[in-house]
């Protein structure tokens, strides 16, 4: 397909089509297929969201106008290629329209409902995917009857069961050879995106429903055709368990899901390669509340699209349309935050951009979740007040690793204001070079920071030299805090990390260099707090105007719930305060 521009701003766009948007989304369920009266007012959703994309990226669309790709995928499915203002972007995907739509076609049913690997974001010339997770025996043999009874809608839910035959061993020859055939081509379309690093946020190694496996996913995947990838299994509630976050009056503090449950069997499994970098003890995750379990997730995603290779990342749940928007819209907001991507869009726009593209054109559905009190949609921008601090940044982790091991940004920093940019009284022991940037904002304007210290003892005698100081006491201590190796106590994916090295010849490199980003806009810590807190603010804002939040049993005090109380703040009838 040619590459596509964005079209005029209809109407209604601002707060006023964001919550025109909420109300479409809370009154019917899209379907690409749906025509009618919903149809007008879907379009002008799908033209506002194409004009959103078009203003940082050039991009093309596989055309699913009436479901044919997928039911519950968007009737436009965006292909980002590159910065729309670069005359050359070093980071343009080289990914080609028509060939990853026939690929598409031949890998779609290798995932449950159809919902196939797609690509979502383009960062630093790596897609970040997004998909169902694998189908079971019953959906390849075929799903219909399946469709009926089991399309209830719950997050997880499936249409699809996956006989108890795939078992049998009279079928057993047959079956594998329709598995290496579909997963042979999810696997072809996973290389193409040059995707390395698959998230799956099942708490269960296989979907039950009433005593039958319906669903798969790599991780159990017996031929273990997806061993050249790595598989990171970080096991996250379903929206089943949102409906306990309503219920507590929206407060996602202390709320900590119960693991023992029969049918949790799927651990935390995620490579010790990609948690060295993270303060993180993995091995305590089942004491996590909500906050502390969805951050910490959170912080893994950033860390592994941060790395130095050109790898893709693909994220999934199950039906792929509760858990698996969550964190992909946590993502988008958050490197939008940091001025990495989609910087020419205001906290209005990539907020009606997440929710219409991330959530209502991919089919999540929150007319079913409301009445059920599931309330993951509301959960993921409300959270947004706790990934606000820079620990959560996308630039941090940049700068950081531009770094010698044996030095943080804040000593280096330190360096620089002793020496006033003079690094005549360290040439003995140090090379120091420093590039200035002045798009970044912050107490410090040094981007890029190469540091090569003559050796552990050098490095160990300036510490001491500088010990008397406040400033250094203070960065020692950040510093011991951050070396810390998280704890032994984990589960580590078979060499998954090391075999895809192995075979990475196998994938198309996007791209160049991760550490380009053509038309950052980098922002400091506090600028990133306040553009996350705006979204947040003019999301509640318009949820409370046209969808609401149900209210829950007063409590004995007879006190109004919190959250609606802070509703009655943020619209101005009361005074300020933080949540």
């Amino acid at each position: 397909m040619a590459a596509a521009r964005g079209c005029p701003p209809p109407a209604g766009s601002g707060d006023r089509g964001l919550a025109e948007l909420l109300l479409e989304f809370s009154r019917a369920q899209y379907r690409a297929k749906d025509g009618g009266g919903a149809a007008a007012k879907v379009e002008r959703i799908e033209r506002r969201c194409l004009e959103l994309f078009g203003r940082d990226y050039r991009y093309s669309v596989i055309p699913n106008a009436h479901g044919e790709v997928c039911a519950h995928y968007p009737r436009h499915i965006v292909l980002l290629e590159r910065d729309a203002a670069a005359a050359r972007d070093p980071c343009e995907s080289s990914v080609q329209v028509g060939k990853l739509q026939d690929l598409i076609n031949r890998s779609k049913m290798a995932r449950c409902r159809g919902r196939f690997v797609c690509p979502v974001i383009l960062y630093k010339g790596k897609h970040i995917c997004r998909s169902a997770t694998l189908a079971g025996w019953g959906e390849l043999y075929g799903r219909t009857g399946y469709n009926y009874i089991f399309s209830g809608g719950s997050d997880d839910a499936w249409a699809d069961a996956e006989d108890i035959s795939e078992e049998d061993s009279a079928l057993r020859n047959a079956d594998s050879q329709l598995f290496d055939k579909v997963r042979g081509h999810d696997i072809k379309l996973l290389r193409y995106l040059s995707v390395r690093y698959i998230c799956d946020l099942m708490v269960e190694n296989k979907k039950v429903k009433f005593g039958l496996n319906v669903t798969s996913s790599e991780k159990v995947d017996k031929a273990q055709r997806y061993a050249d990838f790595t598989l990171l299994s970080i096991p996250y509630p379903g929206c089943e368990f949102f409906k306990e976050y309503k219920d507590r009056d929206y407060t996602a503090e202390g709320l900590i899901f119960n693991w023992k449950q029969d049918y949790v069997d799927a651990p935390l499994s995620i490579p010790a390669s990609l948690t060295q970098s993270l303060n993180i003890d993995w091995s305590e995750y089942q004491s996590w509340d909500l906050v502390q379990q969805t951050q910490n997730y959170l912080k893994l995603l950033i860390s592994i699209i941060n790395s130095d290779d050109d790898s893709g990342l693909l994220v999934h749940c199950i039906s792929g349309w509760d858990r698996t928007p969550l964190f992909i819209s946590l993502l988008r907001l958050s490197l939008w935050a940091d001025g990495l991507i989609h910087v020419s869009l205001e906290p209005s726009e990539i907020l009606y951009l997440t929710v219409a593209y991330d959530w209502f054109l991919f089919g999540h559905m929150l007319v079913d979740r409301l009445s059920k009190g599931e309330e993951i949609f509301f959960f993921c921008f409300n959270f947004l007040k706790h990934i606000t601090s820079e620990e959560f940044s996308a630039v941090k982790s940049q700068r950081r690793k531009s770094l010698s091991p044996g030095f943080t940004l804040e000593e280096i920093c330190m360096l620089k204001q002793r020496d006033r940019g003079s690094t005549t009284s360290l040439s003995s022991d140090f090379s120091l070079g420093m590039e200035s940037s002045p798009g970044a904002a912050g107490s410090f304007t040094y981007e890029a920071v190469e540091l090569m210290p003559a050796g552990a003892q050098a490095q160990a005698a300036w510490r001491k030299s500088c010990a008397s100081s406040p400033q250094a006491v203070l960065w020692s201590r950040a510093q011991q805090s951050e070396d810390r190796l998280p704890s032994t106590g984990m589960v580590e994916v078979k060499s998954s990390s090391s075999s895809s090295s192995t075979h990475s010849d196998n994938f198309l490199r996007i791209g160049s260099s991760p550490l380009e980003v053509p038309r950052s806009r980098l922002v400091s810590a506090s600028d990133r707090e306040s553009r996350l807190e705006e979204v947040r603010s003019s999301f509640l804002a318009s949820y409370s105007r046209t969808i609401g939040l149900k209210a829950v049993p007063p409590s004995p005090s007879g006190a109004i719930g919190g959250l609606l109380e802070q509703f009655v703040r943020g619209v101005g009838l009361r005074g300020s305060s933080t949540l």
